[in-house]
C-alpha cells in the first residue's frame, strides 16, 4: 500500500476530471457538444499558467517542496507531472461554470 501513496493525488486528479466529464455530458455543456473548441480553450489556458508557474519557478516563488502524495515525476524542475492535471482540471471546471451560468441566465 505504501507503494501507491505517491500517485494518490495524481488518481485523485485523474477521478476528478473524469467526473467533471461525466458532469458535462450529462448537461451537454462543452466537450460533448463542441469538442474542438473546449479543448482548445482547455489547451490554452493550461499553456498561460505553465508559462506563468515556469516564470515563478525561474524567479525562486514557486517550488515543489516535500509532498509524500506526488508521484516524484516531474514534467521540469520544480514542477511536478500532477500540476499539468490540476491545470488541465482548473480549466475545464472554470469552463464548465461558465458554460452553466451563460445557459441558466439565457433562459
Amino acid at each position: 500500500m505504501t507503494e501507491l501513496v505517491p500517485f494518490i493525488y495524481l488518481s485523485l486528479l485523474l477521478v476528478s476530471i473524469l467526473g467533471l466529464g461525466a458532469i458535462d455530458h450529462r448537461h451537454g455543456l462543452a466537450l460533448f457538444v463542441s469538442p474542438r473548441a473546449t479543448i482548445l480553450s482547455v489547451a490554452v489556458a493550461v499553456a498561460v499558467f505553465l508559462a506563468w508557474d515556469l516564470v515563478g519557478i525561474a524567479l525562486g516563488i514557486f517550488f515543489r517542496g516535500d509532498a509524500p502524495h506526488l508521484s516524484g515525476l516531474l514534467l521540469a524542475p520544480e514542477l511536478p507531472l500532477e500540476e499539468l492535471f490540476f491545470l488541465i482540471l482548473l480549466s475545464y471546471n472554470t469552463l464548465l461554470v461558465y458554460q452553466g451560468f451563460a445557459r441558466r441566465f439565457a433562459k
